[in-house]
């Protein structure tokens, strides 16, 4: 499984690599914000996107929304500490596969990732 990993916090995208890593997915290609994923989306084919939302520069909401113009099949999840209603909704209606709230466990990331990637990574 090819993941496409963005936070503009390079702590919590150590977090989430060992978290991926634990269940056994290695191959994983890091963006610091919505500007560089874009471009490294662009440039490669990945298996799934899991995306901040508060970045600099492009935020996950507008990421997404360029990912979706150029793909929407692609799965997309949002990996944020914003849980209210009305974003997880403008987030749904900007086509995002999921949502998961920080802090989050390797469990939850898990059944997230088996909802969406059939694979056998």
């Amino acid at each position: 499984m090819k993941v496409l990993l963005v936070d503009d916090s390079g702590t919590m995208r150590t977090i989430q690599k060992r978290c991926l890593s634990k269940l056994g997915i290695e191959d994983v290609t890091e963006a610091e914000d919505g500007v560089q994923a874009l471009e490294l989306f662009v440039a490669a084919n990945f298996d799934i996107v899991l995306s901040d939302w508060n970045m600099p520069n492009m935020d996950g909401l507008q990421l997404l929304k360029e990912i979706r113009q150029r793909n929407k099949d692609i799965p997309v999840i949002m990996i944020t500490t914003e849980a209210e209603r009305a974003r997880v909704v403008t987030a749904i209606q900007a086509g995002v596969s999921d949502y998961l709230v920080k802090p989050f466990t390797p469990d939850s990331l898990k059944s997230k990732l088996e909802r969406w990637v059939t694979s056998n990574a």
